[in-house]
């Protein structure tokens, strides 16, 4: 069995990791769970986010680098947190320290999206590696976290997909030039303060298809019940519709077994997420793409 990774922990976490920073923990709002707790410190405009595992020391560190890089090319992203020590495991768990961005003065619209993505997409390679983005290596891990806590089957079936679309993605010909990109490119991961628009969320910055960028937004309308005008919007800002390309429908589906595999690892903790694990596994079972997810 695998740690349970909820509330109680990250905040035990953070609270440490601050006091080896000199920051004030007391009075800590945490505003997201998910691969990290994000928690927002009174006073100082820092948010520390708490990784759930060891394993994603390597990318905390990764997305520090690239937060500098995006900042030394002028595109609208979150910063590290100045003065902030390199990403370190306390309690077995990375930690990171960020600027507080200031308080949303609208929703982001797809429009917003696409026009930072065309700037993502329009830079050249950092000058450290980024990795592919392998949309299908946190499945296992995922599954694992939720061990004894979904039917075996599922995971099973899961584990299946994966395979299979990681063997279909690998002949793929993009239409457009492979490069940096921001990897899960969802509207919540844009924040639109009061200069403007700006990516959060860099975590999953890669080397790779540009399509792997513009497949989610597609997905958010048929999956989530975006509405077509955002992903109109989307697609005439950055100025092409990436499911007109053939192998859209490759990258769409891991993308779907990402998807539903993530939810599962808060199904230990909460049962609304095993509810939705099961609903979205059998969709894909049962083929039928009609069924709308719920965000979680």
């Amino acid at each position: 069995m695998h740690e349970v990774f909820d509330s109680a922990t990250a905040r035990s976490v953070m609270e440490r990791a601050c006091v080896d920073a000199g920051l004030p923990s007391q009075g800590a709002q945490q505003i997201a769970l998910g691969e990290n707790a994000v928690f927002a410190l009174e006073g100082p405009g820092v948010v520390v986010r708490v990784g759930r595992d060891a394993g994603l020391l390597e990318r905390a560190r990764r997305e520090v680098r690239v937060a500098s890089w995006l900042a030394r090319e002028g595109v609208p992203a979150v910063r590290p947190a100045d003065g902030a020590p390199e990403p370190a495991l306390v309690d077995g768990h990375p930690v990171s320290f960020w600027r507080r961005l200031p308080d949303p003065v609208r929703p982001a619209g797809g429009a917003d999206l696409a026009g930072l993505l065309r700037r993502v997409h329009a830079l050249g390679r950092p000058p450290f590696p980024l990795p592919p983005r392998d949309l299908l290596s946190g499945v296992g891990r995922w599954l694992a976290a939720a061990e004894g806590h979904i039917d075996p089957a599922d995971a099973d079936y899961l584990a299946w997909r994966r395979d299979a679309f990681a063997e279909k993605s690998e002949g793929l010909a993009p239409l457009l030039p492979p490069g940096p990109v921001h990897g899960d490119a969802l509207l919540r991961n844009v924040h639109v303060g009061p200069d403007g628009p700006v990516l959060v969320d860099l975590e999953t910055v890669a080397d790779d298809m540009r399509e792997h960028d513009l497949v989610v937004m597609w997905l958010m309308r048929d999956r989530f019940g975006m509405p077509e005008e955002e992903y109109r919007a989307f697609t005439c800002t950055y100025g092409w519709d990436v499911s007109e390309w053939e192998g859209a429908a490759v990258l769409r589906g891991a993308r779907e077994t990402a998807s539903a595999a993530w939810v599962a690892q808060h199904a230990p903790g909460d049962p609304r997420a095993r509810a939705e694990f099961e609903r979205r596994v059998a969709s894909l079972r049962n083929g039928d793409p009609s069924v709308r997810w719920r965000p979680f």
